[in-house]
Protein backbone atom coordinates (compact mmCIF):
# COMPACT_ATOMS: atom_id res chain seq x y z
CA UNK A 1 0.00 0.00 0.00
CA UNK A 2 1.10 3.56 -0.65
CA UNK A 3 -0.22 7.11 -0.71
CA UNK A 4 -0.80 6.91 -4.47
CA UNK A 5 -3.38 4.12 -4.16
CA UNK A 6 -6.75 5.15 -5.52
CA UNK A 7 -9.21 4.93 -2.63
CA UNK A 8 -12.94 4.87 -3.31
CA UNK A 9 -15.37 5.54 -0.47
CA UNK A 10 -19.00 4.59 -1.11
CA UNK A 11 -21.21 6.89 0.97
CA UNK A 12 -20.64 10.52 1.98
CA UNK A 13 -22.68 10.44 5.16
CA UNK A 14 -21.19 11.10 8.58
CA UNK A 15 -18.79 8.16 8.65
CA UNK A 16 -17.77 8.40 4.99
CA UNK A 17 -17.10 12.13 5.08
CA UNK A 18 -15.06 11.87 8.29
CA UNK A 19 -13.08 8.94 6.89
CA UNK A 20 -12.42 10.88 3.69
CA UNK A 21 -11.21 13.86 5.71
CA UNK A 22 -8.85 11.77 7.84
CA UNK A 23 -7.41 9.81 4.92
CA UNK A 24 -6.87 13.06 3.03
CA UNK A 25 -5.07 14.50 6.04
CA UNK A 26 -2.80 11.45 5.95
CA UNK A 27 -2.02 12.14 2.30
CA UNK A 28 -4.16 9.53 0.53
CA UNK A 29 -6.06 10.16 -2.69
CA UNK A 30 -9.79 9.73 -2.11
CA UNK A 31 -12.81 9.59 -4.42
CA UNK A 32 -16.16 9.65 -2.59
CA UNK A 33 -19.45 8.62 -4.23
CA UNK A 34 -22.81 9.48 -2.66
CA UNK A 35 -26.23 8.39 -3.93
CA UNK A 36 -28.06 11.44 -2.59
CA UNK A 37 -27.81 15.06 -3.76
CA UNK A 38 -25.44 17.43 -1.98
CA UNK A 39 -27.22 18.13 1.33
CA UNK A 40 -25.61 21.57 1.42
CA UNK A 41 -27.75 22.50 -1.57
CA UNK A 42 -30.86 20.29 -1.24
CA UNK A 43 -32.89 19.30 1.84
CA UNK A 44 -32.70 15.49 2.08
CA UNK A 45 -33.68 15.05 5.72
CA UNK A 46 -37.19 13.69 5.11
CA UNK A 47 -37.73 10.38 6.87
CA UNK A 48 -34.41 10.47 8.70
CA UNK A 49 -33.52 11.60 12.19
CA UNK A 50 -32.49 15.23 11.78
CA UNK A 51 -30.71 15.52 15.11
CA UNK A 52 -28.40 13.18 16.95
CA UNK A 53 -26.61 12.86 20.28
CA UNK A 54 -22.91 13.67 20.06
CA UNK A 55 -20.78 12.59 23.03
CA UNK A 56 -17.15 12.08 24.01
CA UNK A 57 -16.27 9.26 21.60
CA UNK A 58 -17.53 11.25 18.66
CA UNK A 59 -15.83 14.41 19.90
CA UNK A 60 -12.53 12.52 20.15
CA UNK A 61 -12.79 11.65 16.45
CA UNK A 62 -13.63 15.23 15.51
CA UNK A 63 -10.66 16.41 17.60
CA UNK A 64 -8.39 14.00 15.73
CA UNK A 65 -9.48 15.63 12.47
CA UNK A 66 -9.22 19.18 13.79
CA UNK A 67 -12.91 20.10 13.57
CA UNK A 68 -14.10 19.71 17.17
CA UNK A 69 -14.38 23.41 17.94
CA UNK A 70 -16.23 24.17 14.72
CA UNK A 71 -18.73 21.39 15.48
CA UNK A 72 -19.24 22.52 19.09
CA UNK A 73 -20.62 25.79 17.76
CA UNK A 74 -23.73 23.98 16.50
CA UNK A 75 -24.24 21.77 19.59
CA UNK A 76 -26.90 22.11 22.28
CA UNK A 77 -25.73 20.57 25.60
CA UNK A 78 -28.19 18.20 27.29
CA UNK A 79 -27.29 17.54 30.92
CA UNK A 80 -29.75 14.75 31.62
CA UNK A 81 -33.11 13.20 30.95
CA UNK A 82 -36.37 14.90 31.86
CA UNK A 83 -39.16 12.37 32.33
CA UNK A 84 -42.82 13.26 31.74
CA UNK A 85 -45.66 11.27 33.29
CA UNK A 86 -49.22 11.03 31.95
CA UNK A 87 -50.51 14.06 33.87
CA UNK A 88 -47.64 16.38 32.98
CA UNK A 89 -45.44 15.97 36.06
CA UNK A 90 -41.71 15.87 35.32
CA UNK A 91 -38.58 14.70 37.10
CA UNK A 92 -34.99 15.12 36.01
CA UNK A 93 -32.17 12.58 36.01
CA UNK A 94 -28.70 13.85 35.23
CA UNK A 95 -26.42 11.84 32.98
CA UNK A 96 -23.57 12.11 35.46
CA UNK A 97 -22.82 13.12 39.03
CA UNK A 98 -19.63 14.76 37.81
CA UNK A 99 -19.63 18.33 36.54
CA UNK A 100 -18.95 18.94 32.88
CA UNK A 101 -20.32 15.64 31.59
CA UNK A 102 -23.20 15.98 29.14
CA UNK A 103 -24.26 14.93 25.67
CA UNK A 104 -25.01 17.24 22.77
CA UNK A 105 -27.99 17.52 20.46
CA UNK A 106 -26.73 18.26 16.97
CA UNK A 107 -28.22 18.53 13.49
CA UNK A 108 -27.25 15.59 11.31
CA UNK A 109 -27.31 17.76 8.20
CA UNK A 110 -25.30 20.63 9.66
CA UNK A 111 -22.65 18.26 11.01
CA UNK A 112 -22.42 16.40 7.71
CA UNK A 113 -22.07 19.71 5.88
CA UNK A 114 -19.11 20.73 8.06
CA UNK A 115 -17.35 17.42 7.38
CA UNK A 116 -17.96 17.68 3.63
CA UNK A 117 -16.64 21.25 3.60
CA UNK A 118 -13.51 20.22 5.50
CA UNK A 119 -12.90 17.19 3.28
CA UNK A 120 -13.26 19.25 0.11
CA UNK A 121 -10.58 21.67 1.29
CA UNK A 122 -8.08 18.93 0.40
CA UNK A 123 -7.03 18.72 -3.24
CA UNK A 124 -6.69 14.94 -2.93
CA UNK A 125 -10.46 14.53 -2.26
CA UNK A 126 -13.25 14.54 -4.86
CA UNK A 127 -16.89 14.02 -3.88
CA UNK A 128 -19.42 12.88 -6.48
CA UNK A 129 -23.11 13.27 -5.58
CA UNK A 130 -26.21 11.67 -7.17
CA UNK A 131 -24.10 8.56 -7.83
CA UNK A 132 -25.79 5.45 -6.50
CA UNK A 133 -23.71 2.32 -6.07
CA UNK A 134 -25.56 -0.68 -7.53
CA UNK A 135 -22.97 -3.38 -6.85
CA UNK A 136 -19.28 -3.95 -6.28
CA UNK A 137 -17.10 -6.47 -8.09
CA UNK A 138 -15.09 -7.22 -4.96
CA UNK A 139 -12.62 -9.51 -6.74
CA UNK A 140 -11.55 -6.87 -9.26
CA UNK A 141 -12.21 -3.81 -7.07
CA UNK A 142 -14.70 -2.26 -9.48
CA UNK A 143 -17.70 -0.31 -8.17
CA UNK A 144 -20.73 0.01 -10.45
CA UNK A 145 -22.75 3.23 -10.21
CA UNK A 146 -25.75 4.94 -11.74
CA UNK A 147 -25.91 8.70 -12.13
CA UNK A 148 -29.26 9.97 -10.89
CA UNK A 149 -28.75 13.18 -12.85
CA UNK A 150 -28.15 11.65 -16.30
CA UNK A 151 -29.51 8.14 -15.79
CA UNK A 152 -26.27 6.69 -17.16
CA UNK A 153 -24.43 3.78 -15.61
CA UNK A 154 -20.68 3.91 -15.04
CA UNK A 155 -18.01 1.99 -13.19
CA UNK A 156 -14.96 2.98 -11.18
CA UNK A 157 -11.79 0.91 -10.77
CA UNK A 158 -9.98 1.37 -7.47
CA UNK A 159 -7.03 0.04 -5.51
CA UNK A 160 -9.18 -0.23 -2.38
CA UNK A 161 -12.88 0.35 -1.67
CA UNK A 162 -14.45 1.42 1.63
CA UNK A 163 -18.17 0.87 2.16
CA UNK A 164 -19.58 3.54 4.48
CA UNK A 165 -22.98 3.44 2.84
CA UNK A 166 -25.13 2.72 5.86
CA UNK A 167 -27.35 -0.12 7.03
CA UNK A 168 -28.44 -0.88 3.44
CA UNK A 169 -24.83 -1.05 2.21
CA UNK A 170 -24.30 -2.01 -1.43
CA UNK A 171 -20.83 -3.28 -0.63
CA UNK A 172 -22.19 -5.57 2.09
CA UNK A 173 -24.88 -6.84 -0.28
CA UNK A 174 -22.13 -7.59 -2.79
CA UNK A 175 -20.30 -9.63 -0.14
CA UNK A 176 -23.44 -11.74 0.17
CA UNK A 177 -24.29 -12.03 -3.53
CA UNK A 178 -20.82 -12.68 -4.93
CA UNK A 179 -20.10 -15.55 -2.52
CA UNK A 180 -16.35 -15.20 -2.82
CA UNK A 181 -15.74 -16.06 0.85
CA UNK A 182 -17.50 -17.20 4.01
CA UNK A 183 -19.51 -14.22 5.19
CA UNK A 184 -21.70 -14.21 8.31
CA UNK A 185 -24.57 -11.74 8.37
CA UNK A 186 -27.50 -11.05 10.70
CA UNK A 187 -30.08 -8.27 10.59
CA UNK A 188 -32.60 -8.23 13.43
CA UNK A 189 -35.50 -5.83 13.81
CA UNK A 190 -37.42 -4.72 16.88
CA UNK A 191 -41.19 -5.03 16.66
CA UNK A 192 -41.21 -1.28 17.19
CA UNK A 193 -40.90 1.39 14.55
CA UNK A 194 -40.47 5.12 14.88
CA UNK A 195 -42.18 8.24 13.58
CA UNK A 196 -40.87 11.78 13.79
CA UNK A 197 -42.94 14.82 14.78
CA UNK A 198 -42.06 18.38 15.78
CA UNK A 199 -42.57 20.77 18.67
CA UNK A 200 -42.07 24.16 17.00
CA UNK A 201 -40.40 27.17 18.59
CA UNK A 202 -42.65 29.73 20.25
CA UNK A 203 -43.51 33.00 18.50
CA UNK A 204 -40.23 34.51 19.69
CA UNK A 205 -38.16 31.61 18.37
CA UNK A 206 -37.52 30.13 21.83
CA UNK A 207 -37.78 26.54 23.04
CA UNK A 208 -41.16 25.80 24.65
CA UNK A 209 -39.70 23.23 27.08
CA UNK A 210 -36.25 22.88 28.63
CA UNK A 211 -33.52 22.74 25.99
CA UNK A 212 -31.06 21.46 28.60
CA UNK A 213 -32.55 17.96 28.63
CA UNK A 214 -33.41 15.01 26.48
CA UNK A 215 -37.14 14.64 27.14
CA UNK A 216 -38.68 11.19 27.61
CA UNK A 217 -42.30 10.17 27.99
CA UNK A 218 -41.84 6.52 29.16
CA UNK A 219 -44.95 4.37 28.89
CA UNK A 220 -43.82 0.80 29.40
CA UNK A 221 -44.33 -0.69 25.94
CA UNK A 222 -43.72 2.52 24.02
CA UNK A 223 -42.31 6.02 24.50
CA UNK A 224 -41.89 9.49 23.11
CA UNK A 225 -38.58 11.39 23.17
CA UNK A 226 -37.63 14.94 22.17
CA UNK A 227 -34.27 16.56 21.38
CA UNK A 228 -33.74 20.34 21.02
CA UNK A 229 -32.76 22.07 17.79
CA UNK A 230 -30.88 25.35 17.42
CA UNK A 231 -33.91 27.07 15.81
CA UNK A 232 -35.96 26.63 19.00
CA UNK A 233 -37.87 23.56 17.86
CA UNK A 234 -37.68 19.98 19.13
CA UNK A 235 -37.49 16.84 17.06
CA UNK A 236 -40.00 14.46 18.66
CA UNK A 237 -39.79 10.73 18.01
CA UNK A 238 -42.49 8.18 18.84
CA UNK A 239 -41.30 4.60 19.33
CA UNK A 240 -44.28 2.26 19.09
CA UNK A 241 -45.08 -1.34 18.18
CA UNK A 242 -46.20 -2.02 14.64
CA UNK A 243 -49.05 -4.33 15.62
CA UNK A 244 -49.17 -5.03 19.38
CA UNK A 245 -50.97 -3.28 22.24
CA UNK A 246 -54.05 -1.09 22.42
CA UNK A 247 -52.32 1.52 20.27
CA UNK A 248 -49.93 0.64 17.47
CA UNK A 249 -48.89 1.94 14.07
CA UNK A 250 -51.30 -0.40 12.29
CA UNK A 251 -54.40 0.89 14.09
CA UNK A 252 -53.46 4.57 14.40
CA UNK A 253 -54.97 5.34 11.02
CA UNK A 254 -57.70 7.89 11.78
CA UNK A 255 -57.52 11.40 13.16
CA UNK A 256 -59.80 10.33 16.01
CA UNK A 257 -57.57 7.41 17.01
CA UNK A 258 -54.38 9.48 16.80
CA UNK A 259 -55.92 12.22 18.95
CA UNK A 260 -57.26 9.68 21.47
CA UNK A 261 -53.79 8.13 21.76
CA UNK A 262 -51.95 11.38 22.41
CA UNK A 263 -54.64 12.79 24.72
CA UNK A 264 -54.43 9.66 26.86
CA UNK A 265 -50.67 9.07 26.85
CA UNK A 266 -48.92 12.38 26.08
CA UNK A 267 -51.31 15.27 26.80
CA UNK A 268 -48.55 17.79 27.62
CA UNK A 269 -46.67 16.93 24.41
CA UNK A 270 -49.90 17.06 22.37
CA UNK A 271 -50.48 20.64 23.55
CA UNK A 272 -47.15 21.61 21.96
CA UNK A 273 -47.56 19.86 18.59
CA UNK A 274 -50.03 21.93 16.57
CA UNK A 275 -49.91 19.78 13.42
CA UNK A 276 -50.06 16.36 15.06
CA UNK A 277 -52.63 14.85 12.70
CA UNK A 278 -50.91 16.01 9.51
CA UNK A 279 -47.42 15.08 10.71
CA UNK A 280 -48.48 11.66 11.99
CA UNK A 281 -50.29 10.85 8.77
CA UNK A 282 -47.68 12.17 6.33
CA UNK A 283 -44.37 11.38 8.02
CA UNK A 284 -42.98 7.90 7.29
CA UNK A 285 -42.68 5.12 9.86
CA UNK A 286 -39.08 3.93 10.11
CA UNK A 287 -37.77 0.50 11.10
CA UNK A 288 -35.38 -0.18 14.00
CA UNK A 289 -32.79 -2.81 13.24
CA UNK A 290 -29.38 -4.16 14.25
CA UNK A 291 -26.78 -5.37 11.75
CA UNK A 292 -23.91 -7.67 12.72
CA UNK A 293 -21.60 -9.24 10.17
CA UNK A 294 -18.14 -10.71 9.71
CA UNK A 295 -15.60 -10.39 8.22
CA UNK A 296 -15.75 -6.70 7.37
CA UNK A 297 -13.05 -6.95 4.72
CA UNK A 298 -12.29 -9.01 1.64
CA UNK A 299 -8.55 -9.61 1.28
CA UNK A 300 -6.71 -6.33 0.63
CA UNK A 301 -9.50 -4.96 -1.50
CA UNK A 302 -12.56 -3.78 0.42
CA UNK A 303 -13.68 -2.81 3.94
CA UNK A 304 -17.01 -2.07 5.62
CA UNK A 305 -17.17 0.71 8.22
CA UNK A 306 -19.82 2.51 10.23
CA UNK A 307 -23.44 1.37 9.93
CA UNK A 308 -22.52 -0.75 6.90
CA UNK A 309 -20.59 -3.01 9.29
CA UNK A 310 -22.57 -2.59 12.51
CA UNK A 311 -25.87 -0.70 12.42
CA UNK A 312 -27.50 -0.34 15.83
CA UNK A 313 -30.78 0.96 17.25
CA UNK A 314 -30.61 4.58 18.51
CA UNK A 315 -31.35 4.14 22.20
CA UNK A 316 -27.86 4.72 23.60
CA UNK A 317 -27.24 7.69 21.35
CA UNK A 318 -24.07 5.97 20.17
CA UNK A 319 -24.67 5.10 16.50
CA UNK A 320 -22.88 8.16 15.13
CA UNK A 321 -20.32 8.11 17.94
CA UNK A 322 -19.49 4.46 17.23
CA UNK A 323 -19.06 5.18 13.52
CA UNK A 324 -16.79 8.13 14.29
CA UNK A 325 -14.83 5.94 16.71
CA UNK A 326 -14.31 3.50 13.82
CA UNK A 327 -12.25 6.21 12.13
CA UNK A 328 -10.20 6.75 15.30
CA UNK A 329 -9.44 3.04 15.68
CA UNK A 330 -8.63 2.67 11.98
CA UNK A 331 -6.29 5.66 12.23
CA UNK A 332 -4.59 4.11 15.27
CA UNK A 333 -4.02 0.87 13.34
CA UNK A 334 -2.49 2.78 10.43
CA UNK A 335 -0.25 4.71 12.84
CA UNK A 336 0.86 1.47 14.50
CA UNK A 337 2.00 -0.09 11.23
CA UNK A 338 3.62 3.08 9.98
CA UNK A 339 5.61 3.46 13.22
CA UNK A 340 6.69 -0.18 13.14
CA UNK A 341 8.30 0.38 9.72
CA UNK A 342 7.21 -3.12 8.75
CA UNK A 343 6.17 -3.92 5.21
CA UNK A 344 2.39 -4.16 5.28
CA UNK A 345 -0.58 -4.08 2.93
CA UNK A 346 -4.24 -3.14 3.13
CA UNK A 347 -5.25 -6.69 4.02
CA UNK A 348 -3.00 -6.63 7.09
CA UNK A 349 -4.44 -3.28 8.15
CA UNK A 350 -8.03 -4.40 7.59
CA UNK A 351 -7.63 -7.58 9.64
CA UNK A 352 -5.91 -5.77 12.49
CA UNK A 353 -8.63 -3.12 12.48
CA UNK A 354 -11.47 -5.64 12.69
CA UNK A 355 -9.68 -7.60 15.43
CA UNK A 356 -9.37 -4.41 17.45
CA UNK A 357 -12.91 -3.17 16.79
CA UNK A 358 -15.44 -6.00 16.33
CA UNK A 359 -16.02 -6.93 19.97
CA UNK A 360 -16.74 -3.29 20.83
CA UNK A 361 -19.28 -2.76 18.05
CA UNK A 362 -21.06 -5.99 19.03
CA UNK A 363 -21.16 -4.71 22.61
CA UNK A 364 -22.69 -1.32 21.79
CA UNK A 365 -25.32 -3.04 19.66
CA UNK A 366 -26.35 -5.12 22.69
CA UNK A 367 -26.20 -2.11 25.00
CA UNK A 368 -28.46 -0.13 22.67
CA UNK A 369 -31.12 -2.84 22.91
CA UNK A 370 -30.76 -2.82 26.72
CA UNK A 371 -31.29 0.93 26.80
CA UNK A 372 -34.45 0.63 24.71
CA UNK A 373 -36.11 -1.22 27.59
CA UNK A 374 -34.55 1.10 30.18
CA UNK A 375 -35.79 4.28 28.51
CA UNK A 376 -39.34 3.17 27.76
CA UNK A 377 -39.98 1.47 31.11
CA UNK A 378 -37.26 1.28 33.77
CA UNK A 379 -36.61 5.02 34.13
CA UNK A 380 -40.00 5.36 35.81
CA UNK A 381 -39.42 2.39 38.15
CA UNK A 382 -38.91 3.43 41.83
CA UNK A 383 -36.04 0.93 42.29
CA UNK A 384 -34.30 2.27 39.19
CA UNK A 385 -34.71 5.83 40.49
CA UNK A 386 -33.11 4.81 43.80
CA UNK A 387 -30.20 3.21 41.99
CA UNK A 388 -29.72 6.16 39.69
CA UNK A 389 -29.74 8.70 42.53
CA UNK A 390 -27.19 6.63 44.43
CA UNK A 391 -24.98 6.49 41.35
CA UNK A 392 -25.16 10.27 41.00
CA UNK A 393 -24.07 10.67 44.63
CA UNK A 394 -21.19 8.22 44.19
CA UNK A 395 -20.01 9.98 41.05
CA UNK A 396 -20.31 13.39 42.70
CA UNK A 397 -18.34 12.49 45.84
CA UNK A 398 -15.93 9.97 44.28
CA UNK A 399 -15.54 11.21 40.69
CA UNK A 400 -12.34 9.24 40.07
CA UNK A 401 -13.48 6.00 41.71
CA UNK A 402 -17.02 5.36 40.48
CA UNK A 403 -18.41 5.46 36.95
CA UNK A 404 -21.92 4.28 36.17
CA UNK A 405 -22.52 2.10 33.12
CA UNK A 406 -23.86 5.12 31.27
CA UNK A 407 -20.75 7.12 32.11
CA UNK A 408 -18.44 4.26 31.11
CA UNK A 409 -20.14 4.08 27.73
CA UNK A 410 -20.72 7.77 27.09
CA UNK A 411 -17.97 9.73 28.84
CA UNK A 412 -15.00 7.33 28.96
CA UNK A 413 -13.75 7.26 25.39
CA UNK A 414 -10.52 5.52 26.39
CA UNK A 415 -12.49 2.44 27.49
CA UNK A 416 -13.84 0.12 24.81
CA UNK A 417 -17.57 -0.54 24.60
CA UNK A 418 -17.03 -4.20 25.48
CA UNK A 419 -15.22 -3.42 28.72
CA UNK A 420 -17.77 -0.73 29.55
CA UNK A 421 -20.61 -3.20 28.99
CA UNK A 422 -19.14 -5.96 31.17
CA UNK A 423 -18.20 -3.70 34.06
CA UNK A 424 -21.36 -1.61 33.77
CA UNK A 425 -23.66 -4.60 33.82
CA UNK A 426 -21.84 -6.06 36.83
CA UNK A 427 -22.14 -2.76 38.70
CA UNK A 428 -25.85 -2.50 37.90
CA UNK A 429 -26.42 -6.01 39.20
CA UNK A 430 -24.39 -5.30 42.33
CA UNK A 431 -26.24 -2.08 43.12
CA UNK A 432 -29.69 -3.53 42.53
CA UNK A 433 -28.90 -6.59 44.65
CA UNK A 434 -27.58 -4.48 47.52
CA UNK A 435 -30.56 -2.10 47.38
CA UNK A 436 -33.15 -4.89 47.12
CA UNK A 437 -31.54 -6.80 50.01
CA UNK A 438 -31.29 -3.56 52.02
CA UNK A 439 -27.56 -4.12 52.47
CA UNK A 440 -26.95 -0.45 51.71
CA UNK A 441 -28.83 2.73 52.47
CA UNK A 442 -30.21 4.95 49.72
CA UNK A 443 -30.87 7.89 52.02
CA UNK A 444 -30.49 11.27 50.36
CA UNK A 445 -28.78 12.58 53.49
CA UNK A 446 -25.84 10.18 53.68
CA UNK A 447 -22.51 11.63 54.72
CA UNK A 448 -19.44 11.17 52.56
CA UNK A 449 -18.17 8.63 55.09
CA UNK A 450 -21.38 6.61 54.75
CA UNK A 451 -21.18 6.85 50.94
CA UNK A 452 -17.62 5.55 51.10
CA UNK A 453 -18.90 2.43 52.85
CA UNK A 454 -21.49 2.02 50.07
CA UNK A 455 -18.80 2.50 47.43
CA UNK A 456 -16.62 -0.21 48.93
CA UNK A 457 -19.54 -2.64 49.11
CA UNK A 458 -20.48 -1.94 45.47
CA UNK A 459 -16.87 -2.41 44.36
CA UNK A 460 -16.53 -5.70 46.25
CA UNK A 461 -19.83 -7.05 44.91
CA UNK A 462 -18.98 -5.91 41.36
CA UNK A 463 -15.62 -7.71 41.39
CA UNK A 464 -17.32 -10.88 42.68
CA UNK A 465 -19.83 -10.74 39.82
CA UNK A 466 -17.08 -10.11 37.25
CA UNK A 467 -15.15 -13.13 38.54
CA UNK A 468 -18.27 -15.31 38.39
CA UNK A 469 -19.04 -14.08 34.85
CA UNK A 470 -15.49 -14.87 33.75
CA UNK A 471 -15.73 -18.39 35.15
CA UNK A 472 -19.09 -18.82 33.40
CA UNK A 473 -17.54 -17.60 30.14
CA UNK A 474 -19.71 -14.48 29.95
Amino acid sequence: MNKNDKIVIIGAGLCGSLLALRLAQRGYKVEVYESRPDLRKVDISAGRSINLALSDRGLKALRLCGVEEKVREICIPMYGRLMHDRVGNTFASNYSGRTGEYINSISRGNLNAILLDEAEKHKNVNIHFNSGCKKVDIENKVAHFKSYETGKKFKVKADVIFGTDGAGSSLRKSYISERKFLFSYAQNYLNHGYKELEIPADKNGNHQISKDHLHIWPRGDFMLIALPNIDGSFTVTLFLSYDEGEFNFENLTSEEKITEFFEKEFPDALALIPNIKEEFTNNPTGALGTVKCSPWSYQKKTLLMGDAAHAIVPFYGQGMNASFEDVVVFDEVLCHFERSREIFDWETVFKAYEKARKKDTDAIADLAIDNFYEMRDHVANPLFKEKRQLEMDLEKHFPNQYFSKYSLVTFNEEIGYNEAMKRGRAQDKALLNLIADKDISTSLEMTKKELKIVLNKVKEETEDILREDKIAGL
